[in-house]
């Protein structure tokens, strides 16, 4: 056996190498993009960033049913995305192993809602593991193998965001187990989810979850951990971790199988303590379940938790009238950190732009959605990926361009555009709608982290070979790998029936003004404007320094946001070298020239 530090995405994608798994896919998202990141670097494994989670989830079911162990990866909100087929693949059942990763992001770090997927594997009524830590990562991933082929059901690996980022230390055997793929057997009945065989199919599911309790009544996932019995707390994940931590003394039922949860065990326990509660966070998901079972549960003494957010030990001990050390106090003076859009990025220019024209943006799921922070305050909606072309056609069906005197405008990144917006653009094609819809292709997909997309082409086992492996030096991928094929923009927009069409640069403020006046002043046209220039993340580059001539302390260089650029106890615009890129944003927003770009030698 080795030792080695991971994080609980890393031991996951370790234990299911180890349990023989041949396919993996997904989409990228915090907290669950690690996973498929690090599985790729192992011999074996064929992985792939999919378009979106549906098709994600489907490629995986259709390895699976091809007789091999396939995993799918997704945070919370992607659940919601591969919903459809989830449903479908419950009833059907599996061949290989199937195992449905879903991230959850308790306080909404990564996230624009809490969401707690577990409701989906009651939903769907399939196996729901959650570990603890990395080392349960590590040794569930491989029990979820074992239990989707022995239930004949997909298993949810339910994480949080804690398990996924956190470093423990991890005993792992690190060899793999070769797993012979099945066989395929033509079973139209099993796979075809016509009425007369769903009905069938649902009574099979019905006796699959009566099996499915008497195993969480014995399994080892869930443990009873006897201490002081005037106190029982029912937990789950890392939630467990915060309450060993807050209530050493108090007595736990551990809960690593948390659908279906063992009613049976729940009060065994309930009945060994004197008071018992409940523990979790972002849901009541445990304690309505061990609610409707008949269990008395007790309230946290010294007040309640919080019903919304991840919890800490602190909030923990502090519900239980228990003192924690706390933080030290924040130092008094600091600077505010808020997010913002790095040096040089090409959204910049956009949502100065947008701004300038007063328009109302319906904005997508990305970096840009920074757009809606000052000093641009330029987005007006970030509700779901590929939305904006959605709410910006909804928009002109209720008349806000005439009525508010407004353009109304859907920005959308490249990567999200592929995982949804290409289908809300056709709707608005379809349906004969107008509007100008932005698409902002900096090349990859930014936020999580520069992965490749269908719009660059860059596939996952491409980027593997470009960097280093996470966890085993010896396990080298192959350089030579298929290169995606990267998607033409403007060819599709054109193919939908699209006529107004054109690609301009981004880093030029004139060039984005111009294309966004010219678009935004056909009413009854439905314009794209593609915005084409590379992540500086992805671009890794710096051009020379410019250098600031008789500054005139007016300030316009500041309100395009460039971190870089800040103001000096004189009221002169400074550039901070360290942060600064060279890409001349600020040359073009200075009205009087002071700011220079300098010629590359």
């Amino acid at each position: 056996m080795e030792k080695q530090l991971m994080s609980g995405n890393e031991a996951l994608a370790q234990g299911a190498w180890e349990a023989g798994v041949a396919v993996g896919a997904g989409y990228p998202g915090t907290p669950s993009t690690e996973v498929l990141e690090s599985l790729v670097t192992y011999d074996g494994t064929i992985c792939e960033w999919s378009p979106n989670e549906k098709v994600a989830f489907e490629v995986a079911h259709g390895a699976s049913i091809g007789g091999v162990r396939s995993i799918v990866t997704m945070k919370h909100v992607g659940v919601n995305v591969a919903a459809d087929p989830l449903m479908s693949a419950a009833n059907t059942g599996v061949n290989g192993g199937f195992v449905l990763v879903a991230a959850d992001d308790p306080s909404c770090y990564s996230s624009q809602n809490e969401q707690d997927s577990r409701y989906y594997a009651a939903f769907a009524r399939i196996p729901c593991l959650t570990p603890s830590d990395s080392q349960e990562a590590y040794e569930m991933a491989q029990e979820a193998f074992e239990l989707s082929e022995r239930f004949d059901a997909p298993v949810m690996f339910h994480e949080t965001m804690r398990v996924a980022h956190t470093r423990t230390l991890v005993e792992f055997a690190g060899s793999r187990s070769e797993v012979e793929p099945r066989r395929f057997e033509d079973d139209i009945p099993k796979y075809v989810m016509i009425p007369a065989n769903a009905v069938k199919a649902r009574v099979r599911t019905d006796e699959r979850e009566r099996k499915l309790r008497e195993f969480a009544e014995n399994t080892a996932l869930n443990r009873i951990e006897l201490r002081d019995r005037s106190m029982g707390v029912i937990c789950a994940g890392a939630v467990y971790q915060h309450v060993r931590e807050a209530l050493p003394e108090a007595s736990t039922l551990k809960l690593g199988l948390t659908w279906p949860l063992p009613a049976a065990k729940i009060a065994e326990f309930a009945e060994s303590v004197d008071a018992c509660y409940v523990v979790e966070e972002a849901s009541p998901y445990l304690r309505d379940i061990v609610l409707a079972g008949g269990v008395e549960l007790a309230d946290p003494p010294a007040g309640p938790l919080p019903i919304a957010g991840e919890l800490t030990p602190a909030k923990i001990a502090a519900a239980f009238g228990v003192g924690l050390p706390g933080h030290a106090e924040l130092a008094e003076g600091l600077p505010p950190r808020p997010p913002a859009l790095c040096p040089g990025c090409p959204h910049r220019p956009v949502f100065c732009e947008l701004r300038r024209a007063h328009a109302i943006v319906m904005g997508d799921i990305g970096c840009y959605a920074l757009g809606a922070v000052p000093p641009y305050n330029a987005l007006h909606s970030c509700i779901d990926m590929g939305s904006s072309i959605s709410l910006a056609h909804g928009m002109e069906l209720a008349g806000a361009p005439s009525r508010e005197g407004r353009p109304v405008v859907g920005v959308i990144g490249d990567s999200t555009f592929a995982h949804s917006g290409i289908t809300s653009l056709l709707d608005t094609v379809y349906n004969g709608g107008a509007g100008t819809i932005l698409i902002l292709d900096n090349r990859t997909t930014a936020m999580t982290g520069t992965q490749g997309n269908p719009v660059n082409g860059l596939t996952l086992a491409e980027q593997a070979a470009r960097v280093s492996p996470l966890l085993d030096a010896s396990a080298k991928p192959s350089l030579d790998v298929p290169a995606g094929v990267p998607l033409d923009l403007e060819t599709l927009c054109r193919a939908m029936g699209i006529e107004d069409v054109v690609t301009v640069d981004p880093q030029s403020f004139k060039e984005v003004r111009s294309a966004l006046r010219e678009a935004t002043s056909k009413a009854d046209e439905l314009s794209v404007i593609i915005c084409k220039s590379p992540c500086q993340l992805a671009l890794r580059r710096r051009g020379p320094i410019p250098q600031i001539e008789g500054c005139r302390r007016c300030g316009a260089c500041l309100q395009i946001g460039c971190p870089a650029l800040h103001k000096a106890e004189d009221g002169r615009a400074e550039i901070d070298e360290e942060l600064c890129v060279g890409c001349g944003q600020c040359a073009q927003s200075c009205p009087y020239g002071c700011i220079q770009e300098v010629e590359d030698e």
